[in-house]
C-alpha cells in the first residue's frame, strides 16, 4: 500500500489514453515526470527547498519499489537514457558553485558550500537506493547481469565523479556529506562487482576493461584550459583518480591524462603547481619509458618541470626534485643519450649544476633542508661523473656543514651523507680537497661537541658519527694523510667527547682501498 500511495501521489501527465486505475504508475511514467517537475520554473523559483522536497519524495519511491519496477519488462522498465538524465539532474542539484577562472578559491565557511553539501548528501542517498536496485537486479535470476549492464554503463562514471568529489576532506565538504559519499562509493563498487577503487578503474578481471575511460569522459568537459579552474573539485577528483591507476594500465590512457597535469604545473598558484608535478611524477613512474619518449613527451615533461627549480617554495622544490630523479632515468635511457660520444652535459648534470647554484646562495632553512636531503640521490646517480662537479660541490658542502638548522639538523646530516657518497665515488680526486674538507669536518665536530643548545643527544651523536665516517673515508683515499694531520689536533683537544671520535680515526688501521672496496666497506663498524 505504501508503494502504491507514493506512486499515485505523483501528478502524472496525461498521455491521451485511458489509464487502468487498477495499475500503479510505471517507471517510464514516473521518472520522466519527476525530471519535468524538478526542472520546471516553478520548482526553481521556489528555491532549493522545493527541489529538496522532491528529492526526498523520489528517495521514498525508490526505497518502496523493487528492482523489477525499474528494470523488469513488465511493467515497462525505465530506460538507461531516463536513468542517465535522472542522475545528471541530481548531480547538478548537488553541484558545487562555479568559480571565475583565475579567481581565488572560496573558503570553507562560504554559504554556497554549506548549501551544496546538504544537497549532495541528499542526492547521495538517492544514488545509493538506485545502486541497491542495480545490485539486486544483477543477482536476480529472471533479470540477470545483462539487464543492468547498460544502465550501469550510463551512470557509473558520473556517480563515481560525484562520490569522489564529496569524499575528500575539502572546503566544500562536511562530515555528513563525506560519510554518505563514502558509502555511495562503496555501493558503486559492489554494484559493479569490484573490491576496490583501483579494480573498478582498471577492470576486475584480466582482459576486462575498467571504468577509467568512462570517468575520464565524464571529466573531459571540465579538464580543458578554459574550464578546469571553474569547478574547485575537478583537479582533486582527477588527481586522486589518477593515483589509483598504475602500471601497466595507465599507459593505455596516456593521451587523456597528460594535458591537465601540465596545465596545473603551469598555474601561478603554488598549490596547483605542486598538484600538477605530483600527477606528472605518478605518470613518469607508471608509464613505460619507451612510451614516454615517443613524440618527445619526456623532453616536454623535463622542460616543464625543470623551470620550477627556480622557485623559492620549499614544498614545490621537494616534489620537483623527486619527480626529476625518476624522469632523468627515463631521459638518459633514450637513444640520443646512449651514443658512444655523449653530450657535454647530460640532463642529470644540468639539474645538478642548477641545484648547486641555488644551494650556494640559499639562506632559507626550509629550502636548505630540501636541497640537502635530495642532493645525495643526484651524487649517487652521477657516480664517478660527480668528479666533474667537485669545484661547485665542495663550497656547497662546506657552507652547509657550517650552519646549524634546528634541533633535528636535517640539512647537516644529509650533507654528511652527500660527502660520504662523494668520497666513495670520486675518491681519486679527494686528496685535492683534503685540507678544506678536513677543516670543515673538524669545525663541525667541535661545534657539535661544545653545543649547549636544545639539540637532542641522539642528533649530536649522529652528526659526530657521520663526520667520523667521512674522516675515515678521507684517510683511506689519501693514504693515511688524515691521521698525520690529526695528531696535533688530538693532543691539543680538551673536549673528551670529541677526542673519543678522533681516537676512532687514529686507531683505524691505515690502508688504501679501491673504489669497489670503498663502496663495499662499512666504515660505521
Amino acid at each position: 500500500m505504501e508503494q502504491r500511495h507514493l506512486l499515485d501521489s505523483l501528478p502524472l501527465a496525461s498521455s491521451g489514453t485511458q489509464q487502468d486505475p487498477s495499475k500503479c504508475p510505471t517507471a517510464e511514467q514516473v521518472l520522466p515526470q519527476f525530471l519535468q517537475l524538478f526542472a520546471s520554473k516553478g520548482a526553481q523559483q521556489a528555491g532549493s527547498k522545493a527541489q529538496a522536497g522532491m528529492v526526498r519524495d523520489l528517495l521514498a519511491i525508490l526505497e518502496a519499489v523493487d528492482c523489477h519496477w525499474l528494470f523488469g519488462d513488465c511493467p515497462p522498465k525505465a530506460t538507461p537514457t531516463v536513468l542517465s538524465n535522472l542522475v545528471a539532474a541530481l548531480i547538478q542539484y548537488g553541484a558545487l558553485p562555479q568559480q571565475e577562472a583565475g579567481g581565488g578559491e572560496l573558503s570553507s565557511d562560504h554559504p554556497a558550500f554549506s548549501a551544496a553539501a546538504e544537497q549532495a548528501a541528499d542526492a547521495s542517498q538517492v544514488f545509493r537506493s538506485l545502486l541497491a536496485k542495480v545490485t539486486v537486479a544483477r543477482n536476480a535470476k529472471n533479470l540477470g547481469a545483462a539487464a543492468v549492464d547498460s544502465v550501469l554503463h550510463q551512470v557509473a562514471g558520473p556517480v563515481y565523479v560525484f562520490a569522489v568529489t564529496h569524499t575528500a576532506k575539502k572546503p566544500w565538504s562536511r562530515p555528513r556529506t563525506r560519510s554518505r559519499a563514502q558509502e555511495l562509493l562503496e555501493d558503486l563498487l559492489q554494484a559493479s562487482g569490484c573490491q576496490s577503487v583501483p579494480e573498478f578503474l582498471r577492470g576486475a578481471r584480466g582482459g576486462e576493461e575498467g571504468w577509467f575511460a568512462e570517468v575520464m569522459q565524464c571529466l573531459k568537459p571540465e579538464l580543458t584550459k578554459e574550464t578546469w579552474q571553474r569547478n574547485p573539485a575537478t583537479k582533486h577528483v582527477f588527481s586522486w583518480t589518477l593515483q589509483q591507476v598504475t602500471r601497466p594500465w595507465l599507459s593505455l590512457h596516456l593521451e587523456k591524462v597528460l594535458p591537465l597535469p601540465l596545465l596545473l604545473s603551469d598555474d601561478y598558484r603554488v598549490e596547483n603547481k605542486i598538484l600538477g608535478v605530483q600527477c606528472l611524477h605518478h605518470i613518469v613512474c607508471n608509464v613505460p619509458a619507451a612510451e614516454l619518449c615517443q613524440f618527445n613527451r619526456a623532453q616536454v615533461l623535463y622542460h616543464a618541470i625543470f623551470n620550477h627549480l627556480y622557485s623559492k617554495e620549499a614544498k614545490l622544490v621537494q616534489v620537483v626534485l623527486l619527480c626529476l630523479l625518476d624522469l632523468l632515468a627515463v631521459l638518459e635511457k633514450a637513444p640520443q643519450w646512449l651514443s658512444h660520444k655523449p653530450p657535454s652535459a647530460t640532463p642529470s648534470e644540468e639539474v645538478l649544476r642548477l641545484v648547486l647554484t641555488q644551494m650556494e646562495v640559499e639562506h632559507r632553512l626550509s629550502l636548505r633542508r630540501v636541497y640537502a636531503q635530495n642532493l645525495t640521490a643526484f651524487v649517487e646517480r652521477l657516480g664517478i661523473q660527480i668528479a666533474r662537479h667537485l669545484k661547485k660541490l665542495q663550497p656547497v658542502i662546506v657552507g652547509y656543514l657550517e650552519i646549524a638548522d634546528g634541533p633535528e639538523e636535517a640539512a647537516r646530516l644529509a650533507t654528511l651523507e652527500t660527502l660520504k657518497q662523494t668520497i666513495q665515488h670520486a675518491w681519486p680526486r679527494m686528496s685535492c680537497h683534503l685540507d678544506v674538507l678536513l677543516k670543515a669536518l673538524l669545525k663541525l665536530m667541535w661545534d657539535v661537541a661544545t653545543d649547549r643548545s636544545q639539540t637532542p643527544d641522539s642528533v649530536r651523536a649522529s652528526l659526530l658519527q657521520g663526520a667520523t665516517e667521512c674522516l675515515l673515508l678521507l684517510d683511506r683515499c689519501s693514504h693515511g694523510q688524515v691521521k698525520t694531520l690529526l695528531q696535533g689536533v688530538y693532543r691539543c683537544c680538551q673536549d673528551e667527547h670529541m677526542k673519543d671520535y678522533l681516537r676512532k680515526v687514529q686507531e683505524e688501521p691505515t690502508r688504501s682501498l679501491s673504489y669497489a672496496e670503498l663502496k663495499r666497506d662499512d666504515v660505521s663498524s
